[in-house]
């Protein structure tokens, strides 16, 4: 079996942070935009900001066939789009959120594999256990590597979110 190549070992993708008026359609728009380019969305976060006027749409896009410029130009082009920052990998904190669910009903050896990642048995009966885990991308794909032994029964991750890092400062 081959591990899943990791969002950092695949060069053409490029996280958007876009802020957006919280209006009606604003996602629609986004998407047909992607569509109608031929743009190829790796994952997609939208949520309200701070501000309940204003949402932040985290893109991650494939730019395999056209560059972050151009899908920044043209998403400028869209009514409601307000801000658009490429965020870069070594600049900003990016993390995702994966819930499994499992065969296994081994609590101990779960809480021992998934505390590192920051996760956490959210649900359990006899059969079957539900893990909560957040982290970066990239150690949620090495979670979901270790958790195959366990039985994955469905699996459900949210998508990359991110913002910059404070001023210089790097915590991530």
């Amino acid at each position: 079996m081959t591990e899943k190549a990791s969002v950092v070992d695949q060069p053409n993708l490029h996280t958007l942070s876009v802020l957006v008026e919280n209006k009606f359609g604003v996602l629609a728009r986004i998407a047909g935009l992607f569509s109608r380019r031929g743009f190829n969305i790796f994952s997609l976060a939208v949520a309200p900001t701070d501000d309940p006027s204003l949402s932040r749409v985290s893109i991650v896009v494939d730019v395999h066939n056209t560059d972050a410029a151009q899908i920044t130009k043209q998403l400028d082009k869209l009514v409601n789009v307000l801000e658009i920052t490429e965020l870069q990998p070594a600049s900003s904190v990016e993390r995702e959120l994966m819930l499994v669910r499992l065969t296994a009903n081994d609590s101990e050896a779960l809480q021992e594999l998934i505390k590192p990642f920051g996760g956490s048995i959210v649900d359990s009966n006899e059969d079957q256990t539900i893990i909560s885990v957040h982290a970066h991308p990239n150690e949620l794909d090495l979670c979901e590597t270790a958790l195959r032994k366990f039985g994955i029964v469905e699996l459900q991750r949210t998508g990359r979110i991110a913002l910059g890092h404070l001023g210089g400062s790097k915590s991530d």
